[in-house]
């Protein structure tokens, strides 16, 4: 009798100990969890890489940068309006607003004069 138990405890065990460990789960921010977002919808992958989230996954939603531009047109200075001549390409959207890290103001890292937080 204890032969059979001993040796599903190993097989099993060793199943175990052979599985590939996963990946923990990294939260979405609130408002992305209370909507229902999962990780499909931004990453558009069966099973997502690190890479950063492309603009147009962002855009599905929130809308292109006149629509977030004219969103935040009370911000001063708007960072989804940066003036063109000295910034004709946009800031892309991941680089601020980092969903599995807390947001950051790319604006800082050159402009420290700025008055800017992450939106929250």
């Amino acid at each position: 009798m204890k032969l059979p138990k001993i040796l599903l405890t190993l097989l099993l065990g060793s199943a175990l100990a052979s599985a590939p460990a996963e990946e923990p789960k990294r939260p979405l921010p609130a408002k992305h969890a209370k909507v229902g977002v999962l990780c499909h919808d931004c990453h558009r992958k069966e099973n997502p890489s690190k890479a950063a989230v492309a603009d147009d996954s962002c855009m599905v939603c929130h809308g292109d940068y006149p629509a977030m531009a004219a969103y935040t047109k009370h911000l001063k200075p708007n960072p989804h309006s940066p003036p063109a001549d000295k910034h004709p390409e946009p800031i892309s959207c991941p680089d601020c607003h980092r969903q599995h890290k807390p947001p950051v103001v790319k604006c800082l890292d050159c402009h420290t004069d700025f008055k800017m937080t992450a939106p929250k």
